[in-house]
Order: structure tokens, then sequence, then C-alpha cells
């Protein structure tokens, strides 16, 4: 006897939803229900909503103002090391990606 080797293999659990009847049951069974994948660290924190007053946050973030070898780039404003300068006009200087 020949066997079809490409013909999709079917567990015996799931025969009997192969049939349109069993299909329809099994939608008529259960309400379908959306899941939506939140990260635990989301879930905590809350979403922030577009136009939320945020006038009472703290900054958390410690800010340091520019070192001796770095430089700010005039057209992405990313700070960056001195070794990335591609360009310098008018005491403005300007990153390898921007002049890329």
């Amino acid at each position: 006897m020949a066997t079809d080797y490409d013909a999709p293999r079917v567990k015996e659990e799931d025969q009997h939803t192969d049939s349109l009847e069993g299909l329809k049951a099994q939608q008529r069974g259960g309400a379908m229900t959306a899941v939506i994948d939140v990260e635990e660290s989301d879930a905590i924190d809350g979403f922030d909503l577009p136009g939320a007053d945020l006038s009472g946050e703290e900054l958390l973030i410690k800010v340091v103002p520019p070192q001796a070898d770095e430089f700010t780039c005039m057209s992405c404003f990313l700070v960056r090391h001195r070794s990335q300068i591609a360009r310098e006009k008018n005491g403005e200087a300007y990153c390898l990606d921007c002049e890329g």
C-alpha cells in the first residue's frame, strides 16, 4: 500500500473538529476573547495617555553636561565623541552618521 507523506498528519484528539459541524460546535461552545500581550513592567507602571498631566512627575535620571572630549551634532543633536566629527563649520560640528 502506498503512503502519502505529503498529507497532513492529524492527531486523534483533533479529528472531531475536522468536520464542519465539529468546527461550528467548537465556536458556539466558547466565546472568543482577545488576549493582550502586556509586559509585567508595563502593568506595574501603567500606561501614559497622550496629553496626560506629568507636572507631578520627578526626573530620576542624572543629567551630565557634555564632557571635554564630546560634541553635540547640529544635525541630529546627539552628544557624540570627538572622534566622530565629520565636518566642522562656523563652530558647529556634524557627526559621521549625518554626513555619511
